[in-house]
């Protein structure tokens, strides 16, 4: 039943929502779109009218991949919605996100990359400790193995990446975000490689990433001391790009982090790619259709056209 405040045309709107997610529609990969609102995840338009459309169902994953439609089309999201565990890095999602991951790696459409979680508070727990108590130390050092080679895939995917931190990013959960291109964090974030308080070391890539963001000495002071820093410290130091002050909804990190991913999807695609090559590798960029393109709408005084070859 619709609330006796909503109007005519709104519920013209509803309804032609509900015919549009009927039809069968696709990825150009081929797989099928779920449509659901940007804003409350229904599967089924509700009064919020803000639709994106994703290639998995999220009942019963703790990472699923979205892709976004209209302005943000070319923005894919990796969701990470395991609530009982606090996206801790499990068996289950671990496999889960190596399965997203290598979606992503092969699929050009795709410019840009938005790490975010739904899970009120928390971007990323870290390592499942329950889990992996249950585990003999050989079936240890696999997994860690696994989970060493999970983020440097996150690292060496071709788009750039965006960390969307919300909420606490500890152990695994800080090496996720190092992962990534970029880190955005909401000022009430807590982050740090808290591994050395439990027993443990960073397995992950942390102690590689982290002093070529922070620096040696600070990367040693953070890891010696497994000292947890909220956003704005985290901020100070260059752990991230940028920091905002958390809303009521819990999620000013993600929203700053989609502005971002804005900016960045009207660039010629091959040209970020390499760039983004260019500086982890130190390749020399090649000439592309897209940068005779830059280079001609320079000179006419008008809007590039990018076609991504």
């Amino acid at each position: 039943m619709l609330p006796i405040n909503v109007s005519m045309a709104r519920v013209k709107f509803l309804l032609a929502e509900v015919r549009a997610v009927s039809v069968p529609l696709r990825h150009s990969s081929g797989r099928p779109w779920f449509a659901k609102c940007h804003t409350c995840s229904y599967k089924f338009p509700c009064f919020h009218g803000r639709f994106f459309y994703s290639t998995e169902g999220r009942r019963g994953r703790e990472v699923s991949l979205t892709f976004l439609p209209g302005e943000c089309t070319g923005l894919a999201e990796v969701v990470m919605s395991q609530i009982h565990a606090r996206n801790s890095l499990g068996n289950v999602f671990v496999d889960q996100m190596y399965e997203v991951v290598q979606k992503l790696k092969h699929d050009n459409s795709v410019r840009a990359v938005l790490f975010k979680s739904e899970v009120k508070g928390i971007f990323c727990a870290g390592a499942d400790l329950k889990e992996r108590a249950q585990m003999s130390n050989t079936e240890v050092g696999h997994f860690v193995s696994r989970l060493r080679t999970l983020m440097s895939n996150i690292a060496a995917l071709p788009m750039p990446t965006i960390a969307a931190v919300d909420g606490y990013a500890l152990g695994g959960g800080l090496e996720l975000a190092l992962a990534c291109d970029i880190r955005i964090a909401a000022n009430s974030a807590k982050m740090g490689l808290i591994e050395t308080t439990r027993g443990l070391l960073p397995g992950a890539g942390g102690s590689q990433r982290l002093p070529r963001v922070v620096g040696l000495g600070m990367a040693k002071e953070l890891i010696f001391t497994g000292r947890r820093i909220d956003g704005e410290q985290a901020f100070s130091i260059g752990l991230v790009n940028h920091v905002v002050p958390q809303n009521d909804m819990g999620d000013a990190a993600y929203r700053k982090a989609l502005d971002l991913a804005k900016e960045i999807l009207p660039q010629a695609p091959i040209a970020v790619r390499m760039a983004k090559e260019s500086m982890n590798q130190g390749m020399q960029v090649i000439p592309t259709k897209d940068r005779l393109e830059g280079m001609a709408a320079f000179i006419e005084k008008r809007l590039p056209r990018f076609t991504g070859e």
